[in-house]
């Protein structure tokens, strides 16, 4: 009786349907809706890179200067992947350990859970999705250095960047770090993680670079703004994976970051036309588009923690600040942000970052403070994260240039710039030039 019994038993786990055992031996419990989500949310980030954010900034620079933005776009995301899967990873989401950098039990990937710790989903997934992310933040400084920036350069510096900027980073907000678990530092989707590190970054590399030929005195104007409104409905589009997919659940978290995110767009892109109107005289398909990456930039950081009516309201202090700010940068400080990386997605992620604090309170329709954490010490919390981050990023983003630039200078010549990228670069142009 007792071998019938072990034989029915054993029977019983070899054909169980709902339940499978991985090749390590353990329990895969990972919830296949939730899975789907995540592996959904990260093509919808990887399109906002290829090709949302090219056509993006390609529709903005000089047509000499299109396909070299394309380029870079395309190989800054190749790089910081096949980086990410080698040591990325498990700088900024392996074991926490001193909470500065992950511990090396992934390298390239290796000995991945069944599932990520807290999640229902396999850590292959969770790895997946935050390569995206690893992906499009260092792409998102190409928009401060084109028509003037080696190509070499600009590979060697992004590669390193992603791992001695961003991975830390990523690591003390994301990944159990200190920022996190000493502080309470809170950061949805990347406001701190992707826009202030990319933000400020881009910032320090245009000051060092210098300015365009020609700037600020003779207008450069975009060579082609449809092309521009096509990159941000990309990335409009795309930013629902990256905002709700960052709930990490196919979940009401989800599709509240997902409403939130639409209404800071379209309010940012509303308030920034009505700006130029009354600013300008006339609403420009530009400033519509500018409007709308500043209102999801400014939303990112607290998409799954406030309600709808305060996402309006981000989006429409996103337009207000991120405008003046590039005026600020622009015409006032003559820094040669070029696409305006900087103002636009830098002070909009900083920026809501610290509304944060305020509107995650369950008296303004947030989700609520953590155990032991107030409005005040919700703010500092936030203010140190952003105060770091701009630290770290500025002085290490020196460091990586320079020595990128001992093998690599970092600007090209004055011909090659006369002469434009496509073809000094690339050898190759999009189309005849008149």
């Amino acid at each position: 009786m007792r071998k019938l019994r072990s034989f029915f038993a054993m029977m019983c786990v070899a054909g169980w349907p709902a339940v499978g055992l991985a090749q390590d031996g353990q329990i895969d419990v990972a919830d296949s809706g939730d899975t789907a989500w995540i592996l959904v949310s990260a093509a919808l980030v990887l399109m906002m890179t290829m090709p949302g954010l090219s056509l993006f900034y390609g529709g903005l620079v000089r047509a000499k200067n299109f396909l070299s933005v394309l380029v870079q776009c395309g190989a800054v995301a190749g790089i910081a992947s096949l980086l990410w899967i080698a040591v990325g990873y498990t700088l900024a989401f392996g074991d926490v350990t001193n909470g500065w950098l992950g511990a090396g039990n992934a390298w390239m990937l290796a000995e991945l859970g069944n599932v990520r710790d807290g999640l229902l989903v396999p850590e292959s997934s969770f790895a997946l999705f935050q390569m995206t992310f690893a992906a499009i933040t260092p792409a998102l400084m190409v928009g401060a250095w084109v028509d003037r920036a080696r190509f070499g350069w600009v590979i060697g510096f992004c590669a390193l960047w992603g791992l001695i900027v961003y991975a830390p980073v990523a690591h003390w907000v994301w990944g159990g770090g200190w920022l996190s678990s000493m502080f309470g530092t809170l950061d949805f989707a990347g406001g701190i993680v992707v826009h202030t590190t990319a933000g400020v970054s881009a910032l320090v590399v245009a000051m060092m670079l210098g300015k365009r030929l020609g700037f600020p005195k003779s207008l450069i104007l975009p060579h082609s703004p449809s092309l521009t409104m096509a990159g941000a409905a990309l990335l409009w589009v795309g930013w629902f994976g990256f905002n709700g997919g960052s709930a990490l659940a196919a979940n009401d978290d989800a599709a509240s970051a997902i409403i939130n995110t639409h209404a800071a767009a379209s309010a940012a892109a509303l308030v920034w036309i009505l700006l130029e109107k009354f600013l300008v005289g006339k609403p420009t398909s530009v400033g519509f588009a500018t409007g709308a990456i500043a209102g999801l930039a400014t939303v990112t950081p607290a998409a799954g923690f406030i309600s709808p009516g305060a996402a309006i309201l981000f989006g429409a202090v996103a337009a207000i600040i991120c405008y003046g700010a590039i005026q600020l940068v622009k015409q006032k400080l003559h820094i040669d942000d070029s696409l305006d990386v900087f103002a636009v997605h830098g002070v909009g992620g900083m920026t809501g970052t610290l509304l944060l604090a305020f509107f995650l309170s369950e008296g303004l329709g947030g989700t609520g403070y953590a155990e032991g954490m107030t409005m005040s010490s919700q703010f500092i919390a936030q203010l140190v994260g952003v105060g770091v981050t701009i630290v770290w990023s500025a002085v290490l983003t020196v460091v990586i240039a320079l020595m990128v630039s001992v093998v690599f200078p970092m600007r090209i010549s004055e011909d090659e710039e006369r002469e434009g990228l496509d073809i000094s670069s690339h050898g190759e142009r999009a189309w005849e030039l008149d």
